[in-house]
């Protein structure tokens, strides 16, 4: 008999079976939900701060929403594992509880053989974050950065007051009977206009400044008033609406934002290999070396999420609960600290690259040594059960 060929044994190993695919379809809802929820907690704290930041500045709400699309390539990174591990755990944990497991088992297919499609999963979610951390967060950083500091350097530094008059530019002046704290909301606006060779006067029963959504100048959103036009020639005009947009002022000058690449986390994987072959020295080496060294190790270690979360979930019969998913949780977050703390001893301290690496191959060996003992222990409990079934059933058959 000839053995079979490496490549077909390759592709049939990554084939989906119908085992693997009822896994991935129970699995898929859960991670998704998780995925959400995890997301919302994340970015719940720095939305709140944003939006307060730039309500204060009469910012424009599509410049909230384009920070707030800047910001998710970075929590996306951080809530992927999270939520692999949730959903893993969840689901292997309720098959456990139906016997599930058991009848799998019994088939002859091992626990190493559950968790195969979840690794696969997790695989693939791997590479995805790979390019996440390495192309897509780096370029997110860099807008978001950009995207604040023109936030935080445009809009128009005077403040009205109620019943004062103001003048945004040299043609215009401006007052209103009552104006709120922030002073971007007026009520009974005045408005004297006199550029393009003619006079208008405009009142309104009230009005909002704010920064245009190109963030090139201060407009003011008018609402049901009237415009008096007068252009030194014949009668005057007198136009009524109900909705007017008059613009302010230009925004203020600022220095254009910082060209990309003053911080390692905002280049590309590419880009820092590219800087440490040319000896760049721009960003100092340990910084662009443990950086490089730091997205790999993540991106490796996520495959091996399912592996702690299908270990921990299985659970012994008629047992309540355990906390299972607290340990899954604990090790997680400190796995991630301790990485972290890798990767800034590699950057300020000049250390070799080990302090990374070696956290990931413990974390790795950890979760591949815990489902090995579970699965030798299942199969030892599953026999021990088989056979107490069988010796029952030969006491009640002999007379």
């Amino acid at each position: 008999m000839q053995p079979e060929p490496f490549l077909r044994r390759v592709l049939s190993f990554f084939t989906p079976r119908t085992l693997d695919r009822y896994l991935i379809a129970q699995v898929l809802p859960p991670f998704l939900v998780a995925l959400c929820v995890v997301m919302s907690a994340l970015l719940l704290e720095r939305l709140l701060v944003l939006f307060n930041m730039l309500a204060a500045g009469n910012n424009h709400l599509f410049t909230f929403i384009g920070l707030l699309l800047t910001l998710l390539p970075h929590y996306l990174g951080l809530a992927i594992p999270a939520a692999l591990c949730v959903s893993v755990f969840t689901v292997v944990r309720r098959m456990s509880q139906n016997e599930e497991i058991d009848a799998i088992n019994s088939s002859g297919q091992s626990l190493l053989r559950v968790a195969r499609p979840f690794v696969l999963m997790g695989g693939l979610l791997g590479l995805l974050s790979f390019f996440l951390y390495g192309f897509i967060q780096p370029h997110a950083r860099y807008d978001f950065r950009e995207a604040l500091y023109t936030a935080s350097h445009t809009g128009w530094a005077p403040r009205l007051q109620s019943r004062m008059f103001a003048r945004p530019s040299a043609n215009i002046t401006l007052l209103a009977d009552h104006v709120d704290h922030a002073g971007s909301r007026l009520k009974d606006v005045f408005i004297r206009d006199t550029s393009d060779n003619r006079e208008r006067v405009i009142t309104a029963a009230s009005g909002q400044i704010r920064i245009a959504s190109d963030s090139s100048a201060v407009e003011i959103d008018l609402q049901n008033g009237t415009i008096v036009t007068d252009t030194g020639i014949g009668v005057p005009t007198l136009t009524r609406f109900e909705h007017a947009t008059r613009l302010l002022t230009e925004a203020s000058h600022i220095s254009p934002f910082r060209a990309r690449g003053d911080d390692e986390r905002e280049l590309t994987s590419k880009e820092l290999v590219g800087r440490l072959v040319d000896h760049n020295v721009a960003i100092s080496r340990p910084h662009m070396r443990s950086e490089v060294h730091f997205r790999l190790a993540r991106s490796l270690t996520i495959p091996f999420i399912p592996v702690l979360a299908v270990a921990l979930a299985i659970m012994r019969k008629r047992q309540q609960g355990n906390a299972g998913l607290v340990i899954a949780f604990l090790a997680l977050v400190g796995f991630d600290h301790v990485l972290q703390f890798g990767h800034s001893m590699v950057a300020t301290k000049n250390t070799s690259v080990m302090a990374i690496w070696l956290p990931a191959f413990a974390f790795i060996s950890l979760c591949s040594a815990l489902l090995f003992y579970k699965s030798g222990a299942f199969q030892a409990m599953l026999a021990q059960r088989l056979a107490a079934r069988r010796k029952t059933a030969h006491g009640n058959i002999s007379p």
